[in-house]
C-alpha cells in the first residue's frame, strides 16, 4: 500500500514528480505511522477487540490482471486500511491480526466498528446466500426482465422469513451426522424439512381453494407471436472487428438454400 501523493516541490534539477507517497508495509510497524481512528470493544466470543484505521491508502496498480487492457495512466483508488486484533479465538487457535480494506475515506470510529463487525458476519451471509440458491431456488428461474427478478427475490426473502419464524413449531428432523439443536435454534434448512407438518398446528385464514383446471395454452402448431428478445453477445474477433450474428440466426427466419441454375 502507498500513502497519498506528497505535494509537489520545485526541484531545480527537474525530473518527474512523484505519483505515490511512502510505503505502508503490513509486516513493518515502523511504516504505519499514526492512526486516524482507534476503537476498543468488549465481545463475548473474542474478548477485547481493538481496531486501528489508516486513512487514504491506495494500492500501486500495475498493467496486469484486470488492468492489462487499460489505456492511459492507471487510477489512484484511495481507501481505509483497518487492522483488527482480538484477545482470543473461540477455537483456541493462533491469534493473528486481520487486515481489512474499505473503499471509502474519512472513516470514523463508528464506521470502523461497522466494517469489522460486518466482516465477522460473513459466515452467516455466505450460508444465507447458499440457502437462497441451492434450497429455495433463487437462481433456478430464467426470468426475462429485471422487474420479474426483483419480485422473485422478494418471494424468496419472504419464504426465508417464514422459515425463521417457524423455528419454535418445527421438529428437528436431523441427519445422523448432525448434532441436536434446541427448537428455537434450528437453521432454516432444518425447519424446511418439517415445514410440511406445520399445517396441523397453524391455522389458515384463507378459504378452501376452488377446484380448477389449467388453461388450454397456445394451440399446437401456432406460432409464438411474442418471442423472447435476443441480445448480442458482443464478441470481438481476432481481426479486431465486432462479431455480427448471421441473418439466418435471427428469430423467425430460416436459412435459405440456393439452387444453382442449370448450365
Amino acid at each position: 500500500m502507498r500513502r497519498p501523493t506528497p505535494p509537489r516541490i520545485y526541484d531545480p534539477k527537474g525530473g518527474r514528480p512523484p505519483k505515490h507517497g511512502g510505503e505502508f508495509v503490513f509486516g513493518d510497524p515502523a511504516s504505519w505511522g499514526a492512526e486516524q481512528a482507534v476503537t476498543t470493544t468488549d465481545t463475548r466470543l473474542y474478548g477485547k477487540a481493538t481496531a486501528q484505521a489508516w486513512d487514504r491508502l491506495h494500492p500501486r496498480l500495475t498493467h496486469r490482471a484486470a488492468w492489462l487492457d487499460h489505456s492511459g495512466p492507471l487510477p489512484i483508488i484511495e481507501g481505509t486500511v483497518i487492522r483488527l486484533v482480538v484477545g482470543k479465538l473461540p477455537s483456541g487457535g493462533v491469534n493473528k491480526p486481520v487486515w481489512l480494506w474499505w473503499s471509502r475515506t474519512g472513516a470514523t470510529g463508528k464506521d470502523v466498528d461497522r466494517c469489522w463487525q460486518s466482516f465477522l458476519r460473513r459466515f452467516d451471509l455466505e450460508h444465507t446466500f447458499r440457502l437462497f440458491k441451492q434450497t429455495l431456488g433463487w437462481t433456478k428461474p430464467r426470468l426475462r426482465s429485471s422487474e420479474a427478478a426483483d419480485r422473485w427475490t422478494w418471494l424468496v426473502i419472504a419464504a426465508h422469513t417464514q422459515l425463521r419464524l417457524a423455528r419454535p413449531l418445527a421438529v428437528d428432523l436431523r441427519r445422523p451426522w448432525e448434532k441436536p439443536a434446541p427448537p428455537n435454534k434450528l437453521t432454516p434448512a432444518r425447519v424446511r424439512r418439517g415445514f410440511r407438518n406445520l399445517r396441523a398446528k397453524t391455522g389458515s385464514p384463507a378459504g378452501a381453494p376452488k377446484p380448477s383446471q389449467p388453461g388450454p395454452g397456445r394451440p399446437p402448431g401456432s406460432k409464438n407471436r411474442r418471442p423472447a428478445t435476443r441480445h448480442d453477445v458482443g464478441r470481438i474477433l481476432a481481426t479486431g472487428k465486432a462479431y455480427k450474428r448471421p441473418a439466418h440466426h435471427k428469430v423467425g427466419t430460416k436459412p435459405r438454400r440456393v439452387t444453382p441454375a442449370p448450365t
